[in-house]
């Protein structure tokens, strides 16, 4: 993956000097002459990342690994913030990022238009360029999208449906059957996953459950193992949980033995691979997950503000949510997830 990334970044930044003469760049010609003399093209460009959760957390460690891999590949200079997945803190940090004045910022778009819009727009008058991942912003990336504003992740409704939708039809589940969605419906934009999969379990007849996750559960999946055991508790007769929730995802095992139950005894789907979850599918405890390629959330988007600053590049849509993972090819995928970059 590392190779294929960077021959594309070469190609990028080659095509880009070959027009560098009759298209100035957003960095101007020191940016442009920094490009031209190595390897390190983007040496002079300073970046403010929100890898998302706490440091070392299930997904936010992959995001980080990608973001670090790219920031050694092309010499920017990178500052990591850590925001537990709490979205009055993203907030917070984002203001503060802003006061050291880099040349970009690269978010999660977790608290929502709503909440960000106004900084993004205090961020973009003092030429900082935003791009989000993971969660998008799309008001801001329409307004700022010419000047970088880019978005690397899943089309979050989408990937919901197609979770649900595909795991009722591979575990042969029928209308009426009951299902557990344990999500993050009160966030603006990043619920709309959660609705997706809700969406879908109730279009195909089934019976669906929902429980929020809370802010200690989404900060440290494992506080959930007592929410999780109550509920299979008083419902029995539960087939199906889907987790929106990579460290959840990655917990299911715990959760499953919390409630006293055996693998495959709960269908258990979910999104994002991590060590834990390879482990879950392959010992059964966990059937179905969505790979977000959660490096890619990382690697993208330094990539995105350095093609933005030093060429003038506009702000890239790339879509990383497609691919399922399953007992048929997460042997594959381990390898990889063992490195944290799948």
């Amino acid at each position: 993956m590392k190779t294929r990334i960077v021959m594309i970044l070469a190609v990028l930044a080659a095509a880009a000097t070959l027009v560098i003469g009759c298209a100035p760049a957003k960095g101007g010609g020191t940016q442009a002459a920094a490009a031209q003399a190595g390897t390190k093209w983007a040496s002079n460009v300073h970046i403010v990342f929100f890898p998302g959760g706490p440091q070392g957390g299930v997904f936010a460690v992959n995001v980080y690994n990608g973001a670090k891999q790219a920031a050694e590949d092309i010499g920017a200079k990178v500052d990591y913030v850590w925001s537990d997945w709490d979205p009055q803190k993203m907030i917070q940090q984002f203001r503060e990022a802003m006061a050291t004045k880099p040349d970009g910022i690269a978010v999660m778009g977790h608290p929502g238009d709503e909440a960000f819009d106004p900084l993004i727009k205090q961020a973009e008058e003092q030429g900082i360029i935003v791009t989000s991942d993971n969660t998008p912003l799309p008001k801001a990336q329409a307004m700022y999208a010419s000047k970088g504003f880019g978005y690397v992740g899943a089309d979050l409704y989408q990937a919901g449906w197609d979770l649900a939708t595909r795991a009722v039809q591979q575990f042969h589940l029928q209308a009426g059957d009951r299902a557990l969605v344990w999500g993050l419906l009160s966030q603006p934009t990043r619920g709309l996953r959660t609705k997706g999969a809700i969406d879908a379990l109730k279009k195909l007849g089934l019976t669906v459950d929902y429980i929020e996750i809370d802010p200690a559960t989404n900060a440290d999946p494992a506080a959930g193992a007592p929410t999780f055991a109550g509920y299979a508790s008083s419902h029995p007769d539960v087939k199906l949980v889907i987790t929106d929730h990579g460290g959840l995802t990655a917990t299911a095992e715990t959760y499953l033995k919390a409630a006293g139950k055996k693998p495959g005894q709960i269908i258990v789907a979910g999104f994002d691979m991590s060590p834990a979850t390879v482990k879950a599918i392959q010992g059964g405890w966990t059937q179905l997950v969505i790979d977000q390629q959660e490096w890619l959330q990382g690697y993208l988007p330094i990539l995105q503000i350095a093609l933005t600053k030093v060429y003038g590049f506009s702000g890239l849509n790339i879509n990383t949510g497609a691919g399922f993972v399953d007992k048929n090819n997460v042997d594959f995928i381990a390898p990889l997830a063992e490195k944290n970059i799948r």
